[in-house]
């Protein structure tokens, strides 16, 4: 598989930028629980400072709960040790549009510590999975992996969602969609919005389809290096619940919302060796190391 463009290249940001079409640039890492978290940069500032000098974040990020609690336990971060900062390295390779926001790009980053190395917080999930990328090159192979993200949306704002306190809520089919076309076409404009966005971000979508639980669906992505699919992962993630809240409702992927079907992540991994060649298989039948 052939490496792909960057989304956006920095020269073309920089035009935008100068143009006024671009003011905000989203500087985000993904934290433990898979979200991005980050800053918004003024994107004058963003070429004056932070594309040279990077920018930082508190490492309390990678030691809290999903309410943002700090968590007793960590070595990298406590009330004992005190809280520190991390620097942002910026990633240009992940420079991306986000069409569904005003005036906005984004670009992903590694975490590094302030000392004279910059050494790399090898706690934090996108170097824990270029750890493994680098030992599985060891052997001469590269790791692919596509992902199919089922979520439930909701004719609820997520404002009124915290104030049910998410009981009672309102999906948007009644029933099982499951490949139904139909069920699909009643939530059409949002699911378009999403993967058209999506696209326009870099990513590819496949398809998309209801599933079982009223008001769940799925969308399948392009299966891509493993690094660079984890990354479009959160950015589907967090983008798709952006896109919700601009259309009044409420999405989410929890693993298990209620007593009924679950929300899967559908995670197909394989590997390639340097010629391309599948690992797993020679031909019609199974290699030894399979």
């Amino acid at each position: 598989m052939n490496a792909r463009p960057v989304a956006l290249p920095l020269d073309r940001l920089r035009q935008q930028v100068e143009r006024g079409e671009v003011d905000t640039v989203v500087v985000a890492v993904t934290d433990m629980q898979g979200r991005l978290l980050g800053k918004r940069i003024h994107a004058p500032f963003f070429f004056e400072s932070v594309l040279e000098n990077g920018t930082e974040g508190c490492n309390y990020m990678l030691a809290v709960d999903v309410d943002m609690n700090t968590v007793d336990g960590y070595s990298i971060s406590s009330w004992e040790r005190g809280y520190g900062d991390m620097e942002f390295v910026l990633d240009l390779d992940t420079l991306r549009p986000v069409p569904w926001l005003p005036a906005t790009a984004m670009v992903q980053c590694d975490l590094a510590w302030l000392d004279d190395a910059h050494s790399p917080v090898v706690e934090s999930p996108r170097q824990v999975l270029k750890a493994q990328v680098a030992r599985a090159a060891e052997h001469g192979w590269r790791v692919f992996a596509g992902t199919e993200l089922e979520f439930i949306v909701f004719d609820d704002t997520y404002e009124a969602a915290w104030d049910a306190r998410y009981q009672g809520l309102t999906p948007v089919n009644r029933y099982n969609v499951d490949y139904s076309v139909l069920g699909t076409t009643r939530v059409a404009p949002l699911l378009r919005d999403i993967t058209n966005h999506m696209h326009a971000s870099g990513l590819t979508p496949e398809s998309i389809k209801g599933e079982c639980n009223p008001g769940q669906h799925e969308i399948a992505f392009l299966f891509d290096e493993v690094i660079r699919t984890a990354d479009n992962h959160a950015v589907y993630k967090n983008g798709a619940k952006e896109i919700a809240s601009l259309h009044g409702k409420a999405l989410t992927f929890m693993a298990k919302y209620d007593e009924a079907e679950g929300n899967s992540c559908h995670v197909h991994m394989s590997l390639q060796g340097t010629d391309g060649a599948a690992v797993f298989a020679d031909g019609e039948e199974p290699t030894d190391l399979f």
